[in-house]
């Protein structure tokens, strides 16, 4: 069974009340959700609470883009509330006056370079150490930047200093090593 509409509060409010009356499985959507940019933020925010609620078997995320996006939107809301494992996360840094490192192109590169990967890895690219050691603790692998150079961290301990320039490639090189060790750190829960 499905209850769609593009009203996202209505949404809700009309699947919470049919799975209250019944155990017929859900799929669960925002219809005509938009642009890729606007509707991906209308299907996470309807579709997350949906099935944070519990409510929801099959998910269908609707944006006026390529489905290859539809199915990359959701992914991500499952992954977000922990529902599903696939493919790299990233977790980064606003920007602030502490950066010192391009880190919008540091993270832009390594998303670029890791598109489809599916190997399960948490990985933080902060923009210096004062966040760092906090997500270094809860992610796989990651950069903790400063001063032109970063530390590279795995499973919450430094691995080296690398430079600005070779930041990127460092990274990927030790997620590559963790994918053929099939070890992939505390943050998937396989190691």
């Amino acid at each position: 069974m499905s209850i769609k509409g593009s009203d996202v509060l209505q949404n809700i409010e009309a699947n919470r009340i049919f799975a209250e009356k019944t155990d017929i499985p859900l799929h669960i959507g925002i219809t005509e959700a938009g642009p890729a940019g606007k509707g991906s933020v209308k299907s996470a925010v309807g579709l997350g609470i949906l099935l944070y609620m519990g409510i929801g078997d099959t998910v269908r995320v609707s944006l006026t883009a390529d489905p290859v996006e539809e199915v990359k939107v959701a992914y991500q809301i499952l992954q977000s509330l922990g529902l599903r494992r696939r493919g790299i996360e990233i977790i980064s840094c606003p920007t602030c006056g502490r950066i010192e490192v391009n880190l919008p192109e540091v993270v832009r590169k390594v998303e670029e370079r890791l598109e489809g990967e599916t190997l399960p890895v948490k990985v933080a690219i902060m923009g210096c150490v004062v966040n760092a050691i906090g997500e270094a603790r809860e992610a796989d692998i990651g950069l903790a930047c400063g001063n032109k150079s970063a530390i590279l961290f795995k499973e919450g301990q430094p691995l080296r200093r690398v430079s600005e320039d070779e930041m990127v490639d460092q990274l990927l090189e030790e997620i590559k090593k963790m994918k053929e060790s099939g070890k992939y750190g505390r943050a998937t829960g396989k190691s």
